[in-house]
């Protein structure tokens, strides 16, 4: 069916990136006019976008002044995120209370948090509270507020208010991109300002990043490098990064 194939041409761009229209008629077994007729309906969704001789994902590359939506970074670095979930959720002991922010990669911590025992969990992420809600191990705070569609989390005063009354063992943040010159950065004002209000919260502020996040700074700024915790990644950060986190004693996580 078209709906079907349609969800499956959608997902196979945002996993690939960049695909010729001849060669998603190849995968999809299509004419290439066939192809052309669902790339526009898939345009439409905002997710992708037509390029010389084929399309492409609409990634944070694309513009450092608007959120990319969810879809997209769920996909983007998948394998990665996943890596970098377990090697964070390593860090976390039994009976600890953690902060996780709205980031894809963060979340991937949620499975391997489950496996150990009375872990409390702290999140306005939405996508955070589905995955732990399958989990009765975990324990889950959730923080409400206005929703955002574009980081699938909640964010104004009924999320920053509960704040000031938690503290947790360690937070762990995501960052649309990681600089030394700028720190960590995100391209949400909303986001920005909860993530500023979440590391008052914890002393261990603990950023998970992929590679792909390194060297690169979006509008706002709302965490110095030089004062994280700990850094997990899924590869070994450049020279420059390394000689940062050796002085100032951060903790540095890969495989």
């Amino acid at each position: 069916m078209r709906i079907d194939r349609l969800i499956e041409m959608e997902e196979y761009i945002l996993s690939e990136g960049n695909v010729p229209l001849e060669n998603l008629a190849n995968h999809f077994m299509v004419s290439v006019n066939t192809v052309r007729r669902d790339v526009n309906e898939l345009i439409k969704r905002g997710r992708i976008r037509k390029v010389y001789g084929g399309v492409s994902a609409i990634t944070e590359n694309d513009t450092d002044t608007a959120p990319v939506p969810l879809q997209v970074r769920s996909v983007k670095n998948s394998t990665a995120k996943n890596i970098i979930g377990r090697l964070a959720a390593d860090m976390v002991s039994d009976g600890e209370t953690i902060f996780l922010d709205s980031g894809t990669t963060v979340a991937c911590m949620v499975p391997y948090l489950a496996e150990k025992s009375n872990v409390t969990l702290i999140t306005h992420s939405l996508n955070v509270m589905y995955e732990a809600a399958k989990y009765p191990t975990l324990n889950i705070i959730a923080l409400g507020g206005y929703y955002n569609h574009a980081t699938n989390s909640y964010s104004g005063i009924s999320t920053l208010d509960p704040l000031s009354a938690i503290s947790a063992d360690a937070a762990f943040i995501a960052a649309t991109g990681v600089s030394l010159e700028k720190g960590l950065t995100h391209t949400t004002y909303f986001e920005a300002e909860t993530k500023k209000k979440v590391v008052a919260c914890s002393d261990k502020i603990i950023l998970c990043a992929d590679d792909s996040k390194f060297d690169r700074a979006s509008t706002l700024s709302f965490y110095q490098f030089n004062d994280l915790y700990a850094v997990v990644t899924n590869r070994e950060p450049e020279k420059k990064y390394l000689d940062a986190i050796s002085y100032n004693n951060i903790k540095l996580v890969c495989p």
